[in-house]
């Protein structure tokens, strides 16, 4: 018998300085089997750091063929892919033609021994942008969650400052190209 996703609800509170968003809304996440609270709170913030109309999380690592979470128009145009964690270069450079924009948010310990490895061909890539989550501190987000949270997250500069019932952290990042 196969293992079933664990339900996450985040009733959030989004101030994004940098871009002028304001904005409140309720996420469902399915936080796969065999992944950790780490990467799926990745996935939230990187959700809030692009928050605009028809952002969706899609099936994720049920499904091989599509980014962790994708901007599809009414006509089925994907505008936006984003990557959680340390894509192979092959899967980014079809992303890059499939996509008009593709991001990565990679945030483990293991994010700079890839990023030394892959940078010179990911740098060829076109319209793709990588950011590095400081691991520690998605550590510490991961620790604020429960599987109901109400959450505020306040993004300005290269930050983000989040609160919960639990308490507050700060996630930084490092844009990498």
């Amino acid at each position: 018998m196969a293992l079933k996703p664990t339900i996450y609800k985040f009733r959030t509170s989004l101030s994004d300085m940098n871009r002028d968003v304001y904005d409140n809304f309720n996420l469902t996440v399915a936080m796969h089997p065999s992944e950790n609270l780490e990467r799926m709170m990745a996935r939230v913030l990187a959700y809030c750091l692009n928050s605009q109309e028809f952002l969706d999380f899609t099936k994720g690592l049920s499904a091989i063929e599509e980014p962790d979470i994708w901007v599809r128009t009414l006509d089925d145009q994907l505008m936006l892919w984003i990557d959680i964690g340390e894509p192979a270069f092959d899967r980014l450079k079809k992303a890059s033609h499939l996509a008009r924009s593709v991001k990565v948010y990679s945030f483990n310990s293991k994010a700079d021994v890839w990023w030394a490895q892959s940078k010179e061909k990911l740098n060829a890539l076109k319209n793709s942008e990588f950011y590095r989550f400081d691991n520690n501190q998605i550590q510490d987000l991961a620790g604020l969650v429960g599987r109901t949270t109400d959450m505020s997250v306040t993004i300005t500069g290269d930050s983000a400052f989040v609160t919960t019932e639990k308490g507050d952290c700060e996630v930084s990042w490092i844009t990498l190209i």
